[in-house]
């Protein structure tokens, strides 16, 4: 067997760069009492990580921790971070130690500069730490774009200068395909080719050499970026790739028909880790491997049958007739925390599952019963897929950019843009809730599965059937009943199962309606009726004709009678009155007093309680007019007619007083005679 290594396999420059620093950094400190932190992890590279614990460095999740701390250094991952993280680090007094690789502190500068007066677009993976630590040095928000997807949702920004970058790790061939596509949406761009050289010269030679042999192994941790997009491209290559992290993961598994093995490794992979593999590899004869397949009859990966022996609250034992027992602990079992397996596994069970390693150190075998069902479970979604089935789950997990939905032992991922088919800013309210969606991508033959589903289309749709039913039996002038589903400051929104139907601030009531959050929030129920129907647009109304205030106005209001009522505004000209709910009178200003007034805030105010007399009713216009003045007129002109009376009454009593008088005299004058 003849195995091929990659020229260019292993750490890059900006990744040597930092563990170099990383180490060195452990050292120095530690000589001085000062504790050591990585802001996150250094690398992607789970190796690398734990040998820097063991040469002191611990891991920093939350920078608030370091509040705590008397001093302490910091150092800042290859992947950089935002500016806010950066000056936060400082002001905590903390030894900064940057390690941000070269190629990704350049982008920072770009964006910085070009995020001023224009838009940045960030072509890379979302939520990968070096495009959150990118998007944390623009001055405007910056766009994400991953895939053909993200193209859809970018909106219309060709009024500004658009600069685009890209994650220095992300696939060149898919950069180049995105940036296509932009330039034909939009003119004004400014590219920058800012994926790393290394990684452009890596994925390239991968290719290459992946074309060249039967077999290829690549090598990176799990969560690498790069190593991912270098299995990826090996992957649609050559069949046989492996994607391994370290020489144990290749246990188990033959190469006995491989004539040329090629190996490769992700920019985040140790020296040591590749020479190991490359060793183990050339030492292998055909011979050796042939010895190997007739000693060991079981693989990696393989399926076996076995009966419980032991059982454990943590711990399944399984005979599966090897030389050695199998063990299923409680995660390779359920996905349930905290499970105790007595409960649910009985000795003397057959069992079928998955062998995940041939040996786990102490000579057993470990195996997962959960891979055999989650192996099921992608084959029922991949035939959902195919056959454009709805689908149902639960969303066990709400993350930055969308939801985690359960189906039987597999995770579907729902991105926040497919949430609904309107923008949905709190998903939390999704948590533990049943959602039905449909598959829009289902890759599960890698070994990092990708499905991705998709419920806007599934409520888009069940709302248009609704809305469809919904219009076919309402008519104008129907009552019907509602939800508030939101409150304006012009109106409020009524769900009506199927469409929503505006209540506009004026259709609320007869009377005068401030502002309609004072009558109604967001689930209040609501009986109305139809006013009107526009092609999709249903208006709707509270003014139901038999509470209409003007149907007894006219005899309520009619002319000459008094009444009382409160000043609701003023103009210059006059003040409006409110009767009641519905019916307002105009006060004229040479109507307020007997005396001249200017306007009629010298006098009220509003809220102020008037009577006043009717003086002019038109019902067709539906317009009062009150007069205080006149009811003042009719005040005196009574009180002077009162005061005509009493003189009358007093006229009499003088007359007669005057004739006794008379008399008197007379009698005087007749005896004098």
């Amino acid at each position: 067997m003849e195995v091929i290594v990659a020229d260019k396999a292993g750490f890059c420059f900006g990744v040597e760069k930092a563990v170099n620093t990383a180490f060195s950094s452990c050292k120095e400190y530690a000589e001085k009492g000062i504790p050591v932190y990585t802001y996150g992890d250094i690398i992607h590279n789970e190796e690398v990580i734990e040998r820097l614990k063991s040469a002191g460095a611990m891991r920093l999740d939350d920078i608030d921790d370091l509040s705590d701390k008397e001093k302490a250094a910091v150092i800042i991952r290859s992947h950089g971070v935002s500016r806010e993280e950066m000056d936060r680090i400082k002001a905590t007094g903390s030894i900064v130690i940057d390690a941000t690789c070269p190629f990704v502190s350049h982008i920072h500068k770009i964006v910085d500069e070009k995020s001023k007066n224009g838009t940045v677009i960030i072509i890379g993976n979302h939520n990968h730490p070096e495009v959150e630590g990118t998007k944390g040095w623009c001055n405007s928000e910056p766009f994400i774009v991953s895939d053909e997807k993200d193209l859809d949702l970018l909106p219309e920004i060709s009024d500004t200068e658009i600069t685009v970058v890209g994650q220095t790790t992300f696939s060149l061939q898919k950069f180049q395909y995105l940036v296509e596509l932009l330039q034909k949406k939009y003119y004004n761009i400014n590219v920058c080719k800012t994926i790393c050289n290394a990684t452009e010269d890596r994925q390239r030679e991968t290719a290459e050499l992946a074309r060249k042999v039967d077999a290829m192994i690549v090598i990176g941790g799990k969560s690498s970026s790069n190593t991912q997009k270098l299995y990826d491209i090996s992957r649609s290559i050559c069949k046989n790739t492996y994607y391994i992290q370290t020489l144990v993961d290749l246990e188990g598994t033959s190469f006995e028909s491989f004539g040329r093995v090629g190996i490769t490794a992700g920019a985040s992979t140790p020296n040591y880790i590749i020479k190991e593999v490359i060793e183990r590899m050339s030492e292998m004869s055909f011979e050796e491997m042939l010895n190997n397949e007739e000693e060991v009859q079981i693989r990696t990966g393989s399926r076996v049958e076995g009966t419980v022996v032991s059982v454990k609250p943590d711990e399944i034992i399984v005979d599966i007739h090897y030389k050695s027992e199998g063990v299923i602990t409680r995660n390779e079992y359920s996905s349930q925390p905290n499970l105790d397996l007595t409960t649910v596994v009985n000795v003397g069970d057959p069992i079928s599952a998955k062998v995940i390693k041939t040996n786990d150190g102490e000579g057993q075998v470990v195996l997962s019963t959960r891979r055999i069902e989650a192996e099921k479970a992608y084959t029922k979604l991949e035939e959902a897929f195919n056959n454009e089935e709805v689908l149902s789950g639960k969303v066990v997990q709400v993350l930055s950019g969308g939801l985690s939905v359960q189906v039987d032992a597999c995770r579907v991922f729902i991105p926040a843009s497919l949430v609904s088919d309107n923008f949905e800013r709190n998903l939390e309210k999704y948590l533990d809730q049943e959602v039905e969606f449909k598959l829009i991508e289902c890759d599960i033959a890698g070994r990092k599965k990708r499905i991705i589903g998709d419920r806007k289309q599934v409520v888009s749709k069940k709302k248009a059937e609704a809305a469809k039913e919904l219009f076919d039996r309402i008519e104008v002038g129907q009552v019907v009943e509602g939800t508030v589903k939101n409150v304006t400051d012009f109106g409020a929104f009524i769900d009506l199962g199927g469409a929503d139907g505006l209540l506009h601030i004026s259709e609320m009531s007869w009377g005068r309606v401030e502002s309609p959050k004072k009558l109604f929030k967001v689930g209040d129920t609501v009986k109305c009726f139809i006013k009107d129907i526009n092609g999709e647009k249903i208006a709707l109304s509270l003014k139901f004709e038999d509470d209409n205030p003007w149907l007894k106005a006219e005899e309520k209001y009619a002319k000459g009678t008094v009444v009382t009522g409160k000043i609701a505004r003023m103009t210059d000209f006059g003040a409006f009155v409110v009767l009641e709910p519905g019916i307002d009178a105009l006060l004229h200003v040479s109507q307020i007093s007997n005396e001249r007034v200017e306007k009629p805030s010298d006098k009220f105010k509003i809220g102020d309680e008037v009577t006043a007399k009717v003086v002019d009713f038109k019902a067709s216009e539906k317009k009062i007019s009150l007069s205080v003045r006149a009811l003042l007129q009719e005040e005196e002109t009574e009180a002077e007619e009162e005061a005509a009376e009493e003189v009358q009454e007093e006229a009499p009593v003088a007359e007669e007083a005057t004739e006794e008088v008379t008399e008197e005299v007379a009698e005087e004058t007749a005896t004098e005679e």
